[in-house]
């Protein structure tokens, strides 16, 4: 992509706003950059961009008109509804995202995974897989590593394995991964996307440049993603836990097969892997389905799936203290995710959830699943009377309300005896007390590190 003498704006200053600005005035562009926030609320990033040739906006963000910037470039925090963006497409000036730009740059073929829950592990893992095999390989985007600084100075054999969340998808247009992975879909960032048919199209967005020489891989248990089976241009591979397929990725005998031509192809034992719980499960044949389509065997993926284990934040174990396990799984942000957490044990649980709300979002399940799987449950954050309130409806009544993680640590170590698990799965996000979900995760960690 030849940026040279173009005038671009950057539209916020987070990791992928300023590696996108970097990349960009490396390559010669003029290049803007701004965010809303203060000066004083953004030293980390002002300090990254010491020395590089850009333009530096705080407070706000310059009026977009076509003859000063002839792209702009917008981080996944900015809504689409945002005055730059919207200003944008009344001038006609091209927006895209950081992920867009990362494609126009990248030599190698990527594999995108999408999906409400499950992509980040999946993410990890098939890039686990394929640096095990020996392929060149970056795992990056949602997971935590901007894609766009991963994609410059890498030789065309180079591998990109991609989380894309639907706040990426919003802005792309080109985009054309070789594989398209998606986990599922449950209720999400609804707040944003207004429906969860327009969450469902942006997610859709990840196939759309597909051709037939590609592949998109689809959970067949989950009947929205499997109807879009009839709208991508790519190959089909479906995966299932729940059905024994004609054709892909699923289980039988308690051993994950590979069908393809009639053929069935053993990977490994369920038994094998390293993760628990289904989810992990669905997210292993999701990762083998997307290594199977780029040329990985079942015997190279199996020496990965019995080594894995886990992506931090995410069924996590921390500590054994007196008997008890402690689990962080600070990354269920939504009652899906939480719930797939207390699923994955069968020992007696202490929970700790509660944050801060996610659009429109709907406990009932949440609390059958606690009255079911729990029990003691620890409540903090901005959500704990609505949770509360959710679980007394279903005449569970061993809940306590903690002001703070700090707390509700403490309260969880005092009830739990040898044996039992104490598991922070929050149903919830974070930014009631915390930057993020890795910041809480972290914090847990410490708070349960310093019980010893």
């Amino acid at each position: 992509m030849n940026v040279r003498d173009r005038k671009i704006l950057v539209i916020g200053m987070g990791k992928s706003g300023i590696a996108a600005a970097k990349v960009l005035a490396a390559a010669g562009a003029i290049v803007t950059v701004s965010d809303t926030k203060e000066r004083e609320a953004l030293a980390t990033a002002l300090k990254e961009l010491e020395g590089w040739p850009v333009e530096i906006v705080t407070g706000g963000c310059p009026e977009v008109v076509a003859p000063r910037f002839d792209m702009v470039v917008t981080s996944p925090g900015v809504p689409v509804w945002a005055p730059p963006l919207q200003q944008s497409l009344e001038q006609g000036v091209p927006v895209l995202s950081e992920i867009e730009l990362a494609f126009r740059f990248a030599k190698g073929p990527m594999v995108a995974i999408t999906g409400t829950n499950g992509k980040t592990t999946t993410t990890a893992l098939l890039g686990q897989m394929f640096k095990d095999a020996g392929y060149p390989a970056s795992v990056a985007g949602n997971i935590g590593i901007p894609l766009i600084q991963e994609v410059t100075q890498k030789v065309l054999e180079h591998l990109f394995v991609v989380e894309v969340s639907s706040f990426q998808l919003e802005w792309v247009d080109e985009f054309h991964p070789r594989v398209a992975v998606l986990t599922n879909l449950t209720p999400d960032h609804l707040e944003r996307h207004g429906s969860m048919e327009n969450y469902l199209a942006t997610k859709a967005r990840i196939f759309r440049r597909q051709t037939r020489e590609d592949f998109t891989v689809l959970n067949y248990d989950d009947h929205q993603i499997r109807e879009l089976s009839k709208h991508t241009p790519g190959q089909v591979i479906f995966f299932s836990s729940m059905h024994t397929l004609e054709k892909g990725i699923f289980v039988k005998d308690e051993n994950i097969y590979i069908k393809v031509n009639g053929k069935e192809n053993i990977v490994c034992s369920t038994d094998e892997l390293t993760m628990p719980g289904q989810h992990n499960l669905e997210n292993a044949m999701a990762a083998v389905a997307a290594g199977w389509a780029m040329g990985l065997t079942p015997f190279q993926m199996a020496q990965t799936l019995k080594s894995f284990p886990g992506v931090p934040h995410r069924l996590e174990k921390v500590a054994v203290i007196k008997g008890v396990e402690y689990i962080n799984d600070s990354k269920g942000t939504n009652p899906e995710a939480a719930i797939k957490a207390l699923e994955a044990f069968q020992k007696p649980l202490i929970l700790i959830a509660g944050g801060s709300r996610k659009g429109d979002v709907d406990f009932t399940a949440f609390a059958q699943k606690i009255k079911e799987k729990v029990q003691h449950l620890i409540l903090v954050g901005h959500t704990a009377p609505e949770i509360k309130e959710a679980v007394l409806q279903t005449g569970f009544s061993g809940i306590r309300l903690a002001e703070n993680l700090e707390e509700a640590v403490k309260a969880a170590a005092q009830l739990a005896k040898p044996g039992d698990v104490v598991l922070l799965s929050p149903a919830c996000a974070s930014f009631d007390f915390f930057s993020n979900f890795e910041h809480r995760g972290e914090v847990f960690k410490a708070l349960v590190h310093g019980l010893t």
